[in-house]
């Protein structure tokens, strides 16, 4: 296969992975039902059948794409996060971060505490559904025995989740962002804070008035166990993270750690570290899988010219470094309304938003930021994402989707503050892109 400039049928199997995807989930009222990497290869068979070339070319650069060192660093990152992950729950480390929030939440900060403790335990996990999942029941008990309105809370619960899922070193979005943009995690970590914390500070702020400000019923609830050594290996990945230490240093060792402490204190043994390990490797299943085969399919489709075909149209409506975020910002946010999940979003336009921080002479940790936050934002936002269709189904369908959206202060403060941050930058000269 040559190289070309290409036309819309060079971006026909992707556009088929997400079609397939989306068509799926509609028809299914489930956007999980079926599984991504089953989607993606549907595309792959498309571009093999579609694109011009010989079947050897093509099969070489497919087997390319898949093992693009990027792709494998990818991969690799997600089994250890998946690891360190499985192995900090069995120790008791989420049980200790939910327990030590709670033995000190009062009826008037019920909404700003949610919202903290949700972020730590998703910072802490990587994971804005996982931090829903167990904190959502809990929560929404609280709501309903102190009168709280129960939309505020699940809001509060909701922008934690993300909030933390956005910024964490170990969640899959960070992974996917940071990878495809070729940039490393501090660096993201650092730009993400900076748009993030003024976004979360604002939000405390409005959830502590609000808090204040509204009629609720003291609850009186038994004080819970928490030992505080159970957080130390998320405080040491955090720490490592932050100050810059390899990740694959910084995984391994909160994995080791936490491994340690879960035999220290008699929690699981050998084996059982061993293989708590090993069922986080398979947590990770499908987002490896899908990493693997997108980057098969984005080698097929770049190849093709599919690329420099969504390029040349992108470029007629960039002129500026400030239109060039916005560009990579509206493109995983269609990718992320299509697909009701952020970290494909992510990875499906990763590639182009790759490209684009080439040509317009981004900083690479910059364009990973905005990929990441308007995912997130997206993700936090629709009806059929995991996220709102868990809170609601928790609570029974007592949860209105309206009142979770409107009171979701944080992601639209966030969203405010990036749009804003772009718009203002130090005004440059128009950018004339590479031609490629």
């Amino acid at each position: 296969m040559t190289k070309t400039n290409g036309t819309f049928l060079s971006i026909l199997p992707l556009l088929l992975f997400v079609g397939i995807f989306l068509g799926f989930g509609i028809y299914n009222q489930d956007f999980y039902a079926l599984p991504s990497p089953i989607a993606a290869l549907i595309g792959i068979v498309s571009a093999f059948v579609l694109l011009k070339g010989k079947v050897n070319e093509k099969i070489d650069t497919f087997l390319k794409g898949c093992g693009d060192g990027k792709i494998l660093t990818m991969c690799i990152i997600y089994l250890l996060a998946g690891a360190f992950a499985t192995v900090s729950k069995a120790t008791g480390s989420v049980d200790t971060i939910v327990n030590l929030g709670l033995n000190y939440i009062s009826a008037a900060y019920f909404p700003v505490g949610i919202f903290v403790i949700a972020s730590f335990l998703s910072f802490a996990s990587g994971t804005s559904v996982g931090s829903i999942v167990t904190l959502g029941p809990i929560v929404i008990d609280l709501a309903e025995k102190s009168g709280s309105p129960l939309g505020l809370i699940g809001a509060a619960l909701l922008s934690g989740a993300i909030f933390g899922d956005n910024l964490s070193v170990i969640s899959d979005t960070t992974i996917a962002a940071t990878q495809s943009l070729g940039c490393e995690m501090k660096d993201k970590f650092r730009v993400n804070f900076k748009l993030a914390l003024p976004a979360a500070i604002l939000a405390i702020i409005i959830l502590i008035i609000i808090g204040f400000n509204q009629e609720a019923t003291s609850v009186v609830m038994e004080q819970k166990d928490f030992n505080f050594m159970l957080i130390l290996p998320y405080l040491l990945v955090i720490t490592l993270s932050i100050i810059g230490i390899n990740v694959f240093v910084v995984l391994f060792s909160g994995l080791l750690f936490a491994g340690v402490l879960g035999m220290g204190y008699g929690t699981f043994g050998l084996m059982d570290f061993a293989k708590s390990s090993y069922e986080g490797f398979t947590s990770m299943t499908e987002i490896f899988l899908l990493s693997l085969l997108t980057g098969g399919l984005a080698a097929l489709v770049e190849r093709a010219g599919g690329i420099n075909f969504l390029l040349r149209n992108i470029n007629k409506i960039i002129n500026s470094k400030k239109t060039a975020l916005l560009g990579i910002g509206g493109l995983v946010t269609v990718a992320n309304f299509c697909v009701a999940n952020n970290t494909i979003a992510i990875l499906i336009s990763g590639k182009v938003s790759k490209e684009i921080t080439e040509k317009y002479g981004l900083k690479p940790q910059e364009s990973a930021s905005v990929l990441d936050i308007f995912a997130c934002y997206v993700q936090g936002i629709i009806p059929y994402g995991a996220q709102i269709l868990i809170l609601i189904s928790l609570s029974g369908f007592k949860m209105s989707y309206t009142d979770l959206v409107l009171n979701s202060f944080y992601l639209h403060l966030l969203l405010a503050i990036t749009l804003i941050s772009i718009l203002v930058r130090k005004k440059t000269s128009a950018v004339t892109p590479m031609t490629t």
